[in-house]
């Protein structure tokens, strides 16, 4: 707790005030003294009876986080608007308990090996690091940063996720409000940077507002390409893992597990650049929405805008999608609604003994909505493992070339990090 230690000149000043004789020379009417050690109001800050010691005032917590000294930047009730440079520490774990927004000109930087115990059970509980606020989370491969539930039974679900918001281009130009928490994302700074985050890992997201707005893992809004995205991982989500409202940040080893929508997901103008994409679903895993996807891309905001400039168009080099899940998946890849692509380096497979080839809807769908001539794809079809490889939608103008192999492109190792088990 913060506390406000009263100077040595405003106690001798309260001192004499307190304590001298009145104008006729009359006794000082006693007063209270601070016997607690705590100003309570209805106490001063002298005892005219002995020494004049200075008293300790507790501050009251008032929602802002405004230095590493607040009240408000608890450990065991982490929320509010931070509005100064401050920094979750890793010799405590930290329960958020609400929104922790970041605002303009402030940085959230977060010690490696440092843990965020998320509220359960709270749409309102999530990370949001807003237009012209930074996130400085550099975990190591021996420390990594996790946020995760504090409930004792943890669900997909169990809280909202992280937001990183920033004023790189979105399709059609201007800005927009995102999806969940109504702030504002996009502009015209490309290079825009809204900090680093390696190393971090988010478990149990996603939390749906209603059937239309639902967190994400990780969610970028308008990101520019100076913010550094290394390392990272989003395990057991409710909706989508990652997902990228415009913008031009590249992200390097990005891991989804146990997705219950789409592992990877973009919209609205994305044309930065993902190296080794990591999707995952364990044979256990049953949970699933209407249409879950390993890749869903589309060019504008939910086809809504087929006219605008500036459409997605991303390159992904390396990518690996295996769904060894009993349940079936609408696509393993999906590009649509005007979204360009460029993928080298991409393996997919089914790693279910019990599967059919009849449990992928689309090993790949090019042709809704989509932008051919922009679409340029890569990748090995495990048919092994049940998958068929010629089950393939596409349009003129797009170059897609599957092959059949057994090799995945992405080493997992990479991920070892986050000590997940690869079955």
């Amino acid at each position: 707790m913060k506390k406000i230690l009263l100077s040595s000149l405003l106690l001798a000043a309260l001192a004499i005030s307190s304590c001298s004789k009145d104008d006729d020379g009359g006794t000082p009417e006693p007063v209270a003294t601070c016997n607690d050690g705590i100003l309570n109001g209805d106490e001063t800050a002298v005892d005219c009876g002995g020494s004049c010691e200075p008293c300790e005032i507790a501050a009251e917590k008032d929602g802002i986080i405004a230095g590493q000294d607040d009240p408000d930047l608890d450990p065991e009730d982490l929320k509010g608007d931070v509005t100064a440079n401050v920094c979750l520490t890793s010799d405590t774990v930290w329960t958020l308990n609400g929104p922790l927004s970041v605002k303009n000109g402030a940085t959230l930087c977060i010690e490696p090996g440092t843990v965020i115990r998320a509220t359960a059970g709270g749409t309102d509980v999530y990370v949001a690091i807003e237009q012209g606020a930074k996130i400085d989370a550099r975990g190591t491969a021996n420390s990594p940063i996790t946020f995760t539930s504090n409930a004792g039974n943890p669900r997909s679900g169990d809280w909202g996720g992280i937001l990183i918001i920033g004023k790189a281009p979105i399709s059609g130009g201007g800005t927009a409000t995102t999806e969940v928490v109504n702030l504002t994302y996009g502009g015209t700074d490309a290079s825009d940077n809204s900090g680093v985050m390696t190393y971090v890992q988010a478990l149990y997201t996603g939390a749906r507002i209603n059937g239309d707005k639902e967190f994400n893992g990780i969610t970028f809004y308008g990101v520019g390409n100076a913010t550094v995205v290394e390392n990272v991982g989003v395990f057991f989500g409710d909706d989508d893992a990652f997902e990228w409202f415009g913008g031009t940040v590249n992200v390097r080893n990005a891991i989804a597990v146990n997705i219950k929508d789409d592992m990877f997901d973009w919209t609205q103008g994305w044309t930065g650049t993902a190296t080794n994409l990591y999707g995952l679903r364990e044979a256990s895993y049953t949970a699933i929405t209407e249409d879950p996807r390993g890749i869903e891309g589309d060019g504008n905001l939910d086809g809504q805008n087929p006219g605008d400039s500036g459409q997605s168009n991303p390159t992904i080099n390396g990518l690996v999608l295996i769904n060894g899940a009993p349940v079936s998946m609408a696509d393993m890849i999906k590009v649509r609604r005007g979204s360009g692509l460029t993928l080298t380096n991409g393996y997919v497979a089914f790693a279910n003994e019990n599967a059919e080839a009849s449990d992928f809807i689309d090993l790949l769908d090019g042709a809704g909505d989509a932008n051919g001539a922009n679409i340029n794809m890569s990748l090995v079809g495990d048919a092994a493992s049940g998958l068929d490889i010629t089950d393939i939608k596409s349009v003129s103008g797009a170059t897609i070339n599957v092959t059949e192999g057994t090799t995945p492109t992405v080493d997992r190792n990479i991920f070892n990090w986050t000590g997940y088990s690869f079955e």
